[in-house]
């Protein structure tokens, strides 16, 4: 199995590195973790330029990454941890070997993106930082292939 993280922006906080490079190590049991930086163009003046800006890399990206597009967007749809597990089994039995998992920038993503993505996942109503999402990200990732994988990190 190929996960991939597909983000907008860079990490500069330690803490989160080290919690990042913690779950990717774990991942290692379940197939490649790889996680996808992409230039932020947030501080672009047009907001409508910037997206279109990240769009294109990350549509670049997706086209190097081919599978099963999941949009992390606070409109999409919420899962416990034991039914996006369920999700994930799924998305494997329909034989996709590749997952990639999109963290857009700071003004959010373009139309052409959300159409690309096969599924919108949203962990909260809240508003999170980004680099802080994607080390949430990472760690659920992990629970969800313990839990498909019986493995007792999920309590």
């Amino acid at each position: 199995m190929n996960i991939n993280i597909i983000c907008v922006g860079k990490i500069k906080e330690k803490y989160i590195l080290d919690g990042i490079a913690e779950f990717s190590k774990r991942m290692q049991a379940f197939g490649k973790f790889k996680i996808v930086e992409l230039k932020e163009f947030g501080n672009d003046s047009d907001r409508n330029s910037s997206i279109l800006k990240e769009a294109k890399s990350i549509i670049e990206a997706l086209d190097k990454n081919k599978g099963y597009n999941i949009l992390l967007d606070i409109g999409g749809k919420n899962f416990s941890s034991e039914q996006m597990a369920k999700e994930i089994e799924d998305i494997c039995v329909k034989g996709y070997s590749t997952i990639n998992f999109i963290i857009g920038g700071s003004y959010g993503v373009s139309d052409e993106i959300r159409g690309l993505s096969n599924l919108s996942l949203s962990f909260s109503k809240m508003t999170f930082p980004h680099q802080l999402m994607r080390l949430i990200l990472s760690e659920q990732i992990y629970r969800w292939f313990s839990i498909i994988n019986n493995i007792k990190y999920h309590k």
